[in-house]
């Protein structure tokens, strides 16, 4: 999943750095009040966008060469940056900007009026960044020693405890790791996280909100988003419930009922994943029908030579065949596409602007494999985002929403990911039945439902969580105890082993402890299939009425018309709220996720008839595996197993979840 970096600047500076726009003075100059308002908002947005920029310079130093030198240039810039808004903030609250007729007027002034976090002040501000990089640099430098060899302890998320989750099948092997990883990430980073909380609360507070909780969500503009969010996975829960079944069915036939119940909950070390947040990394012992081939082009890649630099000049292309913009010659010299050698960085995969209109760049510590190549054009589509909406004020230069970002990425690479693309591409042979191939289109949906449905009740409750936490609903006593509640409720998971309070999972998550919030991702992989679907129609790709042009068989790909209608709404920016862009691309006002199901109808269908034919319970009983407060109180856990095996009994079913 990427890591979209926006930094915005909605705010104000030292007194060293005093405005030079004194509206006091200018008033006889300019007799018309908007006239002078928008004045003033040339001359923040000319400020704001070198703040932007210096800002984003200094996180970009930090996360690409992890230095203790390099976190004080950014935390002394970040310090500086938020004084000169603090500063610059109080001038703009001057001005009478709820009465002005001027729509645009009122709305970037509406978003310039919302200090954020420097409204906290100064060595508050600074222990708050401060918090947020040390948790990040604990969860990037973090290592685990070997289950095989215990004296290697040099083992990196990236890419080798990825990698043994993605291959391994051992189930004591990816325990181990699963453990390891949570002890030196998250949990190092609790009693850190309970400070971040109070001060993120703090500064919401100081923004007249009441909670963190309700900052984040002002970008989306709707009192009712929550509601809005519940009803879309509302929509989507059934077709969850009938994979998960599925796959619980295929891990018990792998691991034995011992492991993998035929009514509990799964295992999440188990599902080739960290978080256990998207599935596709076990395709090989599930596959609906594994006489046929999966689509994999890892091979051929390697076999035509690419390279990282290879895999995101072909993501360009696809966008310049759209009529959409090439990257500019610095996005080639200045990003980083491969990890570099002798250095600490975060490897999780960004899109960044600068915030001039000339300076965009992505780092990705990339492999040369399919699932790559999809994720290079999913960042290349933040890009392409950035470079759309660079002439807007910085106030806009944001998605229309959180999501609508996310959103737009992953469009790119449901096209890309269809075998027709990689057929035209040359990575793929060709196939003249390809199309009409139903076991081969089951495994195909099969695997993007493995990443696609499957993320979503992730999605969800990792904010759950998070607005809960920020509320005060969850406390820092039963912050644990709680991830899992909600984890066992909407994924239907549980852990390798029993948990405490002394754990803390959560924070193994890097989103989590970096503060991103997430429910963008879940909005965007719901509303990308809206776009994907409006799209493929003005391609000519997709007809509801024409079995011959379904969805999950639409790419995009050199469709002039679908690049100039995604072009127009990406242009907008954040300048107009968001349900005015969905309709200038869909013709829709509202998130909805009929496009999601119109994709995988063809697989809803195959997984409810195999789910009843092999007599599979649909949902999942409680988990057995404990939360307690401390370690201490699981030294009866021995004994406790014995006692609850004994008195297991076939017990009525409960609800589904």
């Amino acid at each position: 999943m990427s890591c979209l970096v926006l930094l915005l600047f909605v705010a104000t500076a030292s007194t060293f750095y005093v405005s030079g726009f004194d509206p006091d003075l200018e008033m006889d100059q300019i007799p018309d009040e908007e006239a002078r308002a928008r004045e003033y908002l040339d001359y923040l947005d000319e400020e704001f966008s070198k703040w932007a920029t210096k800002s984003s310079l200094a996180e970009w130093a930090y996360a690409s060469n992890i230095t203790e030198e390099n976190l004080a240039k950014k935390l002394a810039v970040s310090a500086e940056a938020a004084k000169f808004s603090k500063q610059q903030w109080l001038e703009t609250i001057k001005y009478p900007w709820t009465t002005y007729k001027d729509p645009d007027l009122r709305r970037q002034f509406q978003k310039h009026s919302v200090l954020g976090y420097a409204a906290l002040d100064a060595d508050k501000h600074e222990k708050l960044e401060q918090l947020v990089s040390d948790m990040s640099s604990i969860y990037s430098k973090a290592k685990i020693c070997d289950y095989k060899n215990p004296n290697k302890c040099d083992l990196s998320l990236e890419p080798e405890l990825v990698e043994i989750l993605r291959t391994s099948r051992d189930p004591d092997e990816l325990k181990h790791v699963w453990v390891e990883w949570r002890k030196m990430s998250g949990e190092k980073c609790r009693g850190m996280f309970e400070h971040y909380v109070a001060l993120s609360n703090e500064a919401a507070t100081l923004n007249n909100f009441t909670d963190n909780a309700e900052y984040w969500l002002k970008d989306y503009e709707s009192p009712d988003f929550r509601d809005q969010v519940a009803r879309l996975w509302d929509q989507v829960r059934p077709l969850y419930l009938q994979l998960h079944a599925y796959v619980r069915r295929k891990l018990r036939e792998t691991y034995g009922e011992k492991l993998v119940t035929a009514r509990g909950p799964i295992p999440a070390h188990l599902l080739g994943n960290m978080w256990s947040q998207t599935w596709n990394n076990i395709l090989d012992i599930s596959t609906p029908y594994p006489d046929k081939e999966a689509v994999d082009v890892t091979p051929q890649m390697k076999k035509q030579g690419y390279t990282p630099v290879k895999m995101f000049r072909l993501a360009e292309e696809f966008f310049t065949s759209l009529n959409l913009s090439a990257m500019p010659q610095s996005f080639w010299e200045r990003s980083i596409l491969q990890k570099p050698e002798g250095r600490e960085l975060i490897c999780h995969a960004s899109a960044w602007d600068f915030y001039d209109g000339k300076d965009f760049r992505i780092k990705q510590c990339t492999r040369t494999d399919m699932s790559h190549l999809f994720t290079a054009h999913h960042e290349m589509g933040h890009v392409q985002y950035f470079i759309q909406y660079r002439e807007r004020p910085l106030v806009y230069k944001e998605g229309a929403n959180p999501g609508f970002h996310e959103a737009v990425g992953d469009v790119m690479s449901l096209s890309v990911s269809t075998p027709k693309h990689l057929r035209e591409i040359g990575l793929l042979e060709d196939d003249a039945s390809a199309g009409e191939d139903y076991e081969a289109t089951i495994n195909y949906l099969y695997l993007q439902g493995l990443q696609k449905i499957v993320f979503l009740p992730y999605a969800y409750l990792t904010d759950l969580w998070r607005w809960d936490v920020f509320k005060g609903k969850i406390t820092s006593e039963n912050y644990n105890c709680e991830w899992w509640r909600l984890r066992e409720k909407y994924q239907g998971i549980e852990p390798p082993v029993d948990r405490t309070e002394e754990d803390f999972d959560p924070g193994a998550k890097y989103h989590i402890i970096a503060s991103v919030p997430y429910i963008r991702y879940f909005v965007s992989f719901v509303i990308q299939f809206q776009f994907h679907r409006a799209l493929c129609e003005k391609a000519g790709q997709f007809d509801p009425n024409d079995p011959k042009k379904p969805l999950h068989e639409c790419d995009i790909y050199r469709s002039t018309e679908a690049g100039n209608l995604l072009g127009k709404m990406l242009q907008m920016g954040s300048s107009r709220p968001w349900p005015d862009a969905m309709e200038v691309l869909t013709g829709q006002r509202d998130m909805d996720a009929t496009g999601l199901l119109d994709y995988f109808s063809p697989l809803a269908d195959w997984l409810e008839r195999d789910n009843r034919e092999s007599g599979e319970d649909i949902g999942w009983e409680p988990t057995e595996k404990r939360c307690v407060q401390t370690q201490e109180e699981l030294g009866f856990e021995e004994s406790d197993d014995d006692r609850r095996t004994e008195m297991q009994t076939d017990e009525p079913r409960s609800e589904e979840v």
